[in-house]
């Protein structure tokens, strides 16, 4: 393999982080504020998606994966950041569509 092909991969790894870094705060200032939002407007009982929302926020956060490292020494890597955010999204809206008060499927009508 040739050196500018090494310095081809890094180049795209950095680009890669760097994007990640983005979507994860975006979406993670986002879900919280927005989550947030919900909970100051609906209520904060029974559950709504605003706290679906503000936990998803937090486990994508990369704040939260500092943190995690720095107090705890756990390793919480991004992919599995996005996995668990991604889940309490799903299970979430499960949750409510259960209950009778939304749907799984967001409506934009």
């Amino acid at each position: 393999m040739s050196a500018s092909h090494t310095g081809q991969r890094q180049v795209i790894k950095q680009v890669l982080q760097i994007l990640g870094w983005v979507v994860a705060w975006g979406w993670a200032l986002l879900t919280i504020i927005g989550g947030l939002g919900l909970i100051i407007t609906l209520g904060p009982w029974p559950p709504t998606n605003g706290w679906f929302a503000l936990f998803s926020g937090l486990a994508a956060c990369p704040v939260t994966a500092w943190a995690l490292q720095r107090y705890r020494r756990v390793n919480f890597p991004s992919w599995a950041r996005f996995l668990v955010a991604f889940a309490i999204i799903l299970l979430g809206r499960l949750a409510l569509k259960m209950e009778g008060r939304g749907t799984f499927l967001p409506d934009f009508h």
